[in-house]
């Protein structure tokens, strides 16, 4: 089949394929990830919004889209890069097609293209920009495209929810306060099954606001982006600290992380995949973890706070947990709540249980 898609990557190189789903221009972040199977809860994720996701394993599409595997209701990844799509898929779960998803929630898609040779360069060059575009268009052109776009800072507040939301038993042993800057519905299905019920807040919810519900505890979730464009959020886990349990992952630990007074910083290409060994300081341990980040908290910046470096990941030594056992507060920058994933760190939500047990 004749190419009729393309990626023009930033620094110049091109990567030719045949459009799925949605076929829109686009300009994004490259990103690649690594897990063999979970294609619907990566184009679910809000943590990958704006970002285009090249898939390391080559076969995509093949089990279909089921309806309880949603980690959102309105997926919002940029796009999706992959070797082999398949359109007809088999499985008994199954109830309609990953393109047919894209394109009703107009996210891109491309196949055919050299994912090995594309995921290479991500992992020697870093991540970078790059346009989703016709076959046809020029290549100077499509840079030009390029170097005039402004990457938005708003992609929390994009998908967060606009309102206050419950889940849960009303008599469920113990309440949380989700701070929702993308959050996964497995999360919420995490808590549930531990005998608490969750009122999800916005974002940029106040700390006032938050502790007039009384919680046993604050959650703060996963989501996109640089955590320091979403100030309001750490000013508000600031007010938070010492007042009441608080427990965040992924983005949620950063901005944990730069409420304490720490520093964060981009990686080159990240950490996406369900197969990264992290070790427990505490326990010596080691497990393996589902990841999906850009951002790390700097470990220097540690030293002048009363966090406490918990776990470290074992490919690049980044931080990968923090506490602070004075506040009972603790974050983690992988997700224990993977699914599908490694589920060696679920226990983490035991801790923050018993956290809230103990201030009850």
């Amino acid at each position: 089949m004749r190419a009729d898609r393309k990626i023009i990557t930033a620094d110049g190189e091109e990567y030719f394929g045949n459009g799925f789903g949605a076929e829109k221009d686009a300009i994004l972040e490259l990103v690649f990830n690594t897990s063999m199977a979970g294609y619907q809860e990566i184009l679910s994720d809000p943590s990958y919004t704006d970002q285009a996701v090249v898939m390391t394993y080559p076969l995509i599409g093949n089990y279909g889209m089921a309806a309880e595997d949603y980690e959102s209701d309105t997926p919002s990844v940029g796009a999706l890069i992959v070797r082999d799509y398949n359109d007809f898929p088999s499985h008994y779960r199954s109830m309609e097609t990953l393109g047919d998803v894209m394109r009703r929630y107009g996210i891109a898609g491309i196949s055919g293209a050299d994912t090995r040779k594309l995921n290479r360069s991500i992992r020697d060059r870093g991540s970078r920009l790059a346009l989703l575009t016709t076959a046809g268009m020029p290549l100077e052109e499509g840079l030009a495209r390029i170097a005039a776009f402004s990457p938005p800072k708003d992609a929390v507040a994009r998908v967060s929810r606009k309102a206050m939301d419950h889940v849960g038993s009303e008599k469920a042993e113990f309440h949380v306060v989700a701070v929702d800057c993308g959050m996964k519905k497995n999360i919420l299905r995490s808590f549930c099954a531990r005998d608490c019920r969750v009122t999800a807040v916005p974002w940029n919810t106040g700390a006032q606001t938050i502790l007039a519900l009384h919680p046993d505890g604050v959650f703060l979730s996963n989501g996109p982006g640089d955590p320091t464009d979403v100030p309001e959020a750490v000013g508000a886990v600031q007010a938070l600290l010492g007042r009441v349990p608080v427990f965040g992952i992924c983005l949620g630990h950063q901005i944990l992380s730069l409420a304490y007074g720490a520093k964060t910083y981009k990686l080159k290409f990240g950490h996406r995949g369900g197969n990264h060994p992290v070790k427990n300081l505490q326990t010596g341990k080691i497990e393996i973890t589902s990841q999906n980040h850009s951002y790390a908290v700097d470990r220097n910046s540690l030293a002048a706070t009363p966090l406490a470096v918990t776990h470290v990941n074992l490919l690049d030594s980044t931080v990968e947990g923090v506490a602070c056992e004075r506040d009972r507060a603790f974050g983690v920058q992988y997700h224990p709540e993977s699914a599908p994933g490694p589920q060696d760190s679920a226990y983490l939500f035991d801790v923050f249980v018993r956290l809230m047990k103990e201030g009850k």
